[in-house]
């Protein structure tokens, strides 16, 4: 069995052996092939501008044997798709792989909104094709293409073969997707122009160019009839989000062991099941198998100390009860009081944070979500988003606070930052002060976060412009701490600013720790924003391009929450997967 999916870079460890098996496949399948060609994929990847023509990769895997491969090149302002190889390994025939491409390429390109997708295949003329078997061999490629609806296009020039007198020269075939449109003239001879000049302007001279441009005259461009498959039972598109697309989605299944029934207390399971009510409406999303991690992921970012007490001090503690810290040692911190429960302040910011039975618990089915959320982006998928509670971005290395308990998302960007440098971008209405204690010192990880100025939201104590970093990771911490009343535009001002900043740094991997407390009427916040800003706002973190790992924090009004937890996903998505 074999799964489908894009492969956006060659930067994760995945992607890169993705990338190095897809070369060994061109170079096996396409000897003539040059070689500075096959080396140039992974930046055409990267960088589609430079080769003017964006280029999406698929492949066929199979337990992380690529079995199969479609390049396809996207030309936004032509709006049309050129489909450069589909291609199965040598070894593999017969098990559906070439179709199963082929249908993911159909469906890319319809998601692109292009026009249909062109490409070049050898003739079945036998004027053109003077060899039987490979006249038959290209018959039968023509046969699989004609299955989708993909046909040559016919009178013109385009198979006059650059050298008179050889054989073989490729048709330019047609895919319309299934849209019922035609083809016309002066928009055909753009397209065909741009392929011949841009894909193989060092084989095409420009007499060569101009002939064949000149030589479409139909008005619509004609098509060849069906010659192997009846128009019936051609393959037609099933429009969906492409699995290989969608968002991978994790939910702490323990989040309601975490349950505070006290009056004020808004953190509640509610939230979870208000986000996943709207998320559900759609199919945007992947639901995923939450793995289990150790607690040495946890210890990489929190100290030992404090992770065995929060440990011991939940499991001691009984059912249903919760105990408020109420001592703070801003004297001795030397010598903490033998029990537990009164120990609590050596290691929380505030007063309103509980300690319960099943606190621990539920923080650490958070940081597994996140992790594995993580995992998945090593593994290739794109976006992924943990949706979780207990929050953490108020987690320090060794504190709690803020209803946190444990910073999921730091844990997150710590596991990724062995393969790469990180971008964080904190997006709740309260500071991320865990982040930014955790990664102050490191120039691997640029904390960045927008919210309430701290003189007047919580936690008080940080997210001043001032504090910028110190030593190796000094000008690493950005804060843009902003006023109490701000509307969607302002808000979407800073945030531009706020993705610039980002993009500077280059990142391989993008955290972000979403709040929807920015909206308006949340008990926590003071902000206006409403469905479309976050729509507007997912769609320009979606715009940087990168693997991105989203990890719910705030956001308490859950008669707007799940709406606006919709909008800014299907504008994350939009912004990620747009032309």
């Amino acid at each position: 069995m074999f799964r489908i999916r894009r492969v956006y870079d060659s930067l994760t460890p995945a992607n890169k052996e993705a990338v190095t098996q897809v070369q060994s496949i061109l170079k096996t399948q396409f000897p003539s092939l040059p070689e500075k060609e096959i080396a140039e994929l992974p930046r055409k990847l990267l960088n589609p501008l430079k080769y003017r023509f964006r280029a999406i990769l698929f492949v066929a895997e199979d337990r992380e044997k690529v079995q199969g491969l479609a390049l396809l090149s996207h030309e936004p302002i032509l709006n049309f798709c050129y489909l450069d190889y589909l291609a199965s390994a040598k070894r593999i025939s017969g098990r559906g792989v070439g179709g199963a491409l082929y249908t993911r390429v159909r469906e890319e390109a319809l998601l692109l909104k292009a026009t249909g997708i062109f490409f070049e295949c050898l003739p079945d003329a036998p004027k053109l094709s003077r060899d039987p078997k490979i006249r038959r061999q290209n018959a039968a490629r023509l046969r699989f293409y004609e299955k989708f609806g993909a046909r040559p296009v016919i009178n013109t020039a385009y198979e006059t073969p650059l050298t008179p007198g050889s054989d073989n020269p490729p048709y330019l075939m047609y895919d319309g997707l299934d849209q019922d449109v035609t083809l016309a003239l002066d928009s055909t001879r753009n397209i065909v122009r741009a392929i011949l000049e841009r894909k193989y302007a060092k084989l095409c001279p420009q007499d060569y160019v101009e002939l064949v441009i000149a030589s479409f005259k139909n008005d619509p461009v004609l098509l060849r009839p069906p010659k192997y498959v009846k128009i019936q039972l051609v393959t037609k598109i099933k429009y969906h989000t492409p699995k290989d697309e969608r968002i991978i989605l994790l939910v702490n299944e323990k989040h309601a062991i975490h349950h505070v029934q006290e009056v004020g207390y808004v953190e509640a399971p509610v939230r979870i099941d208000s986000i996943l009510k709207e998320l559900d409406t759609t199919d945007l999303f992947r639901r995923v198998k939450t793995h289990h991690f150790g607690e040495l992921r946890i210890t990489s970012v929190h100290d030992k100390e404090f992770v065995s007490y929060l440990k011991k001090v939940c499991t001691g503690l009984e059912s249903g009860k919760s105990v408020y810290p109420y001592v703070f040692p801003i004297r001795n911190a030397t010598r903490p009081p033998k029990a537990l429960p009164v120990r609590a302040g050596y290691y929380c910011i505030d007063t309103f944070t509980p300690l319960n039975r099943n606190a621990y618990l539920a923080a650490r089915g958070s940081v597994d979500c996140a992790l594995t959320g993580a995992k998945r982006i090593l593994e290739g998928d794109h976006l992924a988003y943990a949706l979780v509670r207990p929050p953490g971005h108020h987690a320090e290395r060794r504190s709690f606070g803020g209803f946190c308990y444990f910073n999921s998302a730091a844990i997150a960007a710590q596991y990724l930052s062995a393969y790469g440098k990180i971008g964080f971008l904190d997006i709740d209405y309260h500071h991320g002060n865990g982040q930014q204690e955790i990664f102050y010192q490191r120039a691997d990880v640029l904390t960045v976060s927008i919210h309430g100025q701290p003189s007047f939201t919580y936690p008080y104590f940080s997210g001043f412009t001032t504090e910028k970093g110190a030593g190796e990771g000094e000008d690493y911490n950005i804060n843009f701490p902003l006023p109490e009343n701000i509307d969607g535009e302002r808000y979407r001002h800073v945030l531009s600013k706020a993705l610039r900043q980002i993009t500077r740094f280059k990142p391989d991997f993008l955290i972000v720790a979403l709040g929807f407390d920015t909206a308006e009427g949340d008990p926590t916040g003071s902000w206006i924003l409403q469905a479309k800003d976050f729509e507007t706002n997912g769609r320009l973190i979606g715009l940087l391009r990168l693997p991105t790992m989203v990890v719910q924090e705030g956001g308490y009004n859950t008669s707007s929450l799940g709406t606006n937890a919709l909008h800014f996903f299907k504008g994350l998505w939009s912004g990620a997967y747009s032309a």
